[in-house]
């Protein structure tokens, strides 16, 4: 591309009078619409839902990946090729990181539901909403087997609520996260 003698490229910026490097400075805090939003530091009810489905989907579809990994190889026989060994190892752990991450990212779109709606009805974010969110988490999942089926379950999914967050403000409080 060649440029003509007594023509110069344009420069949008150039009546601005502004330096470049202040052209560029965002602010590192978020920008609320509402003060309201302000006030409340925690994740809305969506992102909530999208966290925490997402999250456990994704480890156990790891962890379903690896179990099934392993399952393959013990399930190899002396006359399999290596085309076959190859075959049942994919086949294994992707059916098997489907189930568990299926299984599991529905536990915790159950759990997001709760605790979203625990602290909406509440209006507080704290410890005893995790637990409630999980003792219901619990519950809900093993209701079709009986009630003290989701008795106990629920109590295993409160207590595993509230270590995971009691676990987390220690982290915070000790390792300065």
């Amino acid at each position: 591309m060649s440029r003509t003698h007594g023509t110069r490229l344009y420069n949008p910026y150039q009546d601005l009078h502004l330096p470049s490097q202040t052209l560029y400075h965002l602010p590192t805090s978020p920008e609320y619409l509402f003060t309201e939003e302000s006030v409340h530091q925690r994740r809305s009810w969506g992102e909530n839902l999208t966290f925490y489905t997402g999250s456990a989907y994704l480890s156990s579809s790891i962890a379903g990946g690896a179990a099934g990994f392993f399952s393959a190889f013990r399930s190899f026989e002396p006359t399999d090729t290596l085309k076959l060994k190859v075959n049942r190892i994919l086949n294994s752990s992707g059916h098997s990181g489907r189930v568990w991450g299926n299984r599991v990212g529905v536990v915790g779109l159950i759990y997001a539901g709760l605790e979203s709606g625990i602290v909406a009805i509440t209006d507080r974010d704290d410890v005893w909403s995790s637990v409630a969110a999980g003792l219901g988490t619990g519950a809900v999942c093993r209701a079709a087997r009986g009630v003290r089926s989701a008795a106990v379950a629920g109590a295993l999914g409160g207590l595993a609520a509230g270590s995971v967050v009691a676990g987390k403000q220690a982290l915070k409080k000790y390792a300065m996260i």
